[in-house]
């Protein structure tokens, strides 16, 4: 297939990790396809649904009062048979079946990677629009799903912190980020954490406790400790402090908590201005880009340009942590 045809039939999937924001993303680029002209075709359980061929047509009612809900109304699934080229052949056979123009991919970097495999392997026209809380995804500020889940993190900080102020305890968060500490830092600063763990730096416990030691010598009995997945684990970074003579430390893994839930107001705007932006970017030639947010304005990045490589966050951030709890 041409990556020049005309967009008659499109079809939309989210694959990888939900996040809070896609269902927005799914209800615009559905009813701007239809406003177009254009044939939309929802694509369920991720690459692994297009491989069997689970696509269904949908309308404007389909989308309806999703806007406010949490996950993806395609739902979501790993796929290692997307991985190997005969799986990929299979995946592009059903789009050849069902007259696919082109498909729209929302999701992470693995997400987009298998698009941009689709792109070059077979010439078929796609967009990706970038839906992971870790914000982890190359090229664009912010990814649909980073604001919701750090709203989620902050208001359990918020909550945990009451109980640690009443038992002048320390509190160890462990939250997402396995590759990245975007959430762990940003939290720690907006939650007025004391300290954060981030794969980007490696693990110190001997400055934690340090601390927890200052903290207790000027009178502040209370620490909170997030921690990113990636950097270590929670209850280790709890076990060194109980060791080190904080014997009432606790740690609370926020998990999945951190995905679900209903979307901020930014994660509404964010996923609803993406998905006009993809279809847009779609019918008018943009074949083989991701939609991406840089400032306050959506562009258009080369998938080539973004695929293997790696978001890395400011550490300078980390000294402001530092400033913020003298």
């Amino acid at each position: 297939m041409s990556i020049e045809n005309k967009i008659e039939k499109l079809a939309l999937l989210t694959s990888g990790g939900d996040a809070p924001g896609m269902n927005a993303c799914i209800r615009s680029t559905v009813r701007t396809a239809i406003s177009k002209g254009v044939k939309v075709y929802g694509v369920y359980r991720g690459y692994e649904g297009l491989i069997n061929g689970e696509l269904v047509e949908l309308e404007s009612r389909d989308v309806a009062n999703i806007i406010q809900k949490g996950g993806t109304i395609l739902k979501s699934a790993r796929s290692e048979s997307f991985r190997m080229p005969e799986g990929r052949k299979r995946a592009f056979n059903q789009l050849e079946k069902f007259g696919i123009d082109g498909i729209i991919v929302i999701g992470g970097d693995g997400s987009l990677t298998g698009a941009y495999k689709l792109y070059t392997e077979f010439e078929f026209p796609v967009v990706g629009v970038p839906g992971s809380i870790d914000n982890d995804i190359y090229g664009t500020d912010l990814s649909i799903g980073v604001d919701s889940a750090l709203n989620r993190i902050i208001n359990a900080i918020d909550i945990i912190n009451d109980t640690a102020s009443s038992h002048d305890r320390t509190f160890v968060i462990e939250v997402m980020g396995r590759n990245n500490g975007f959430l762990a830092l940003m939290s720690t600063i907006a939650g007025g954490a004391e300290y954060a763990f981030v794969p980007e730096k490696k693990c110190n416990y001997d400055d934690v406790i340090k601390l927890a030691k200052d903290r207790y010598k000027y009178g502040k009995s209370r620490s909170i400790i997030i921690v990113a997945e990636g950097a270590a684990q929670g209850q280790d970074v709890a076990n060194a402090l109980v060791d080190a003579g904080f014997s009432d430390t606790r740690v609370t893994v926020l998990g999945h908590l951190q995905r679900g839930g209903p979307p901020t107001y930014f994660d509404r705007i964010l996923g609803t201005s993406m998905g006009i932006y993809a279809v847009e970017g779609i019918i008018n030639g943009k074949a083989g880009t991701m939609v991406a947010l840089k400032g306050s304005k959506l562009c258009y990045i080369p998938l080539k340009d973004i695929i293997n490589k790696k978001k890395s966050i400011s550490l300078e951030l980390l000294e402001i942590n530092k400033l913020m709890n003298i």
